[in-house]
């Protein structure tokens, strides 16, 4: 979030108030996920702008969880929150819960009872949904909307006891059944759930809704921007209601454009299906656009903060191009992965006129885009493998890599001229052959000659066997959510290719905080999966956009 560039209209609105010389101790925002399910892209579009503006304006966020339904929560999902926050790199001010304000809330509404604003209402949940119109038509009264003050409380108090079942009563509002906003035709406050909380544990069996605990959360939490993406610019005019009547500190509420990102779905519902129906492995596949899988992928902290920045925040709705998301990754690891040389599809290459028991060491530069990059050492010897794409028996005009007579540079080596090669009776090339030229070692090359193509390499005797998996986008349709059909129907049957290669034995003091380049091949990290016997690599991303739209 950067205050120098162009301002957004909530930094525009912000800087005015501030001018005014409104919120001198500077101003408090808050990020209040549901502890449902994991975080994905889209909450940190929302993490970035409520802890960017705090930041910007000398305040502070609030971590603040919305567990106000017992039954889709869990701690599990709690405690990948707070780490997919700390990874993108943010701390909050204070973390905090909508259940530490049960006893609050409560109280709040029993105020509102008193004030002939909140009845008990014994209609089953469709009976309510039909008295409540519709856009064009108003709703029609509870015969239990007239209630006593005394009957509601006796009765409120008696839910709270747990004297009735799930669905027998709820708590609602008390405001307008014939308002152009639905929301405000007698909402529902609280509603019974007999059911365990993984922090309250069986105390209460009455939660509040999300409209009465989010906006009376702010207020109790002196938000000062509560900002929310814009699906709750309708429920603006409750959030304002039950402040105004409540009399409490008045928090407000500022809508923006939620993330939309092409070739993905982000609702929760549709990716937990993903997971439970196994399309992929977990809330944290590298697939799958939440941050815990981001991060397994290979995403780095500053290459979602720097897309959450371009993408910038505004009023109307649109989508994202995922090539977006992968430019700003690829911006980032250019100039931070370490180089290294992994073959995929390997051939030997056999160097006649190399020493068959000589091994040099050949430098290589971990972070060429530094002026003074540190080096890794890589072995070089008589056999090393190349990429069996890399040679070609009869090529085509302009073919800079090897073939019959032709001279290529090994990387970080030497050059090297094609005198031969082997094939089997499938017509398969099993084996090359070459000389190379000992005066063109890199960086101190005398030899004068000049070799087009450069390729990348292995020496076979030291060469460490690993697993890449080949990750694509998981949806092969730009918007899996249109149409009548299922949006499972749309997912990319090639959006994991897993193949065995081999890489320079650098490799195996990987850990799962490297991100690297692999000449040619694309950016990779360490998989959790892998082993000291088994190294398996993930594709963050290939060097350049080589997406095919259908």
């Amino acid at each position: 979030m950067s205050a120098e560039k162009g301002h957004n209209f909530l930094e525009e609105i912000i800087e005015k108030e501030i001018n005014e010389g409104k919120f001198p101790n500077g101003i408090i925002t808050r990020f209040p996920p549901e502890p449902n399910g994991y975080l994905h892209i889209g909450h940190a579009k929302s993490i970035c702008l409520n802890f960017g503006l705090a930041q910007t304006y000398g305040g502070k966020t609030n971590l603040r969880f919305d567990d106000t339904n017992p039954t889709t929560e869990d701690t599990e999902y709690v405690e990948s929150i707070k780490e997919d926050i700390k990874w993108l790199g943010f701390e909050w001010s204070k973390e905090l819960y909508s259940s530490d304000y049960f006893e609050t809330l409560y109280e709040y509404a029993v105020k509102l009872i008193k004030k002939g604003k909140a009845y008990v209402d014994d209609l089953s949940a469709e009976e309510i949904a039909r008295l409540k119109g519709t856009p064009t038509e108003a709703g029609k009264p509870s015969p239990f909307r007239d209630r006593s003050v005394e009957e509601n409380l006796d009765l409120f108090m008696r839910m709270r006891n747990a004297e009735f079942a799930e669905g027998e009563k709820v708590l609602r509002a008390k405001i307008d059944m014939a308002s152009p906003n639905m929301h405000l035709r007698d909402p529902l406050m609280y509603r019974i759930k007999h059911a365990s909380h993984h922090r309250t544990g069986n105390k209460w069996c009455i939660y509040p809704m999300y409209d009465f605990a989010h906006g009376q959360s702010d207020s109790i939490e002196n938000i000062t921007h509560s900002i929310c993406t814009l699906e709750f610019e309708v429920h603006r005019p409750l959030y304002e209601w039950f402040i105004k009547e409540l009399e409490i500190y008045p928090s407000r509420q500022f809508e923006f454009a939620r993330l939309n990102l092409n070739y993905t779905v982000m609702s929760k519902r549709k990716l937990l299906q993903l997971v439970n129906e196994k399309h992929v492995n977990g809330w944290d596949d590298p697939r799958m656009p939440t941050i815990s899988g981001l991060r397994r992928r290979g995403f780095t902290p500053a290459s979602i903060r720097f897309f959450c920045d371009k993408i910038g925040v505004a009023r109307r709705e649109n989508i994202i191009d995922f090539g977006l998301l992968e430019f700003c990754v690829r911006e980032d690891l250019n100039k931070t992965a370490d180089r290294a040389m992994v073959v995929e599809d390997p051939v030997k290459l056999i160097i006649n006129n190399y020493p068959e028991d000589k091994v040099e060491m050949m430098s290589g530069e971990i972070h060429p885009e530094e002026e003074n990059s540190p080096v890794r050492m890589i072995p070089f010897s008589r056999e090393i493998l190349i990429e069996r794409e890399d040679f070609m028996e009869n090529p085509p005009k302009k073919y800079f890599r090897l073939s019959p007579g032709a001279m290529v540079r090994l990387k970080h080596a030497f050059i090297v001229k094609c005198t031969g090669f082997d094939k089997d009776n499938q017509g398969n090339i099993t084996k090359i052959y070459g000389d190379y030229f000992p005066e063109s070692r890199s960086g101190q090359d005398k030899s004068g000659l000049n070799a087009k193509g450069v390729l990348h390499w292995v020496s076979a005797a030291h060469a460490v066997p690993v697993e890449l998996r080949l990750y694509d986008r998981l949806f092969k349709v730009e918007n899996p959510n249109s149409g009548d059909e299922d949006f499972k129907t749309y997912l990319n049957p090639e959006s994991l290719k897993i193949k065995q290669g081999f890489a320079e034995p650098e490799l195996v003091k990987a850990n799962l905080n490297n991100r690297y380049q692999f000449l040619r091949k694309g950016y990779f990290c360490l998989d959790k999966d892998s082993s000291p016997d088994k190294l398996i690599f993930n594709r963050t991303v290939t060097l350049k956009d080589s997406w095919k739209k259908d």
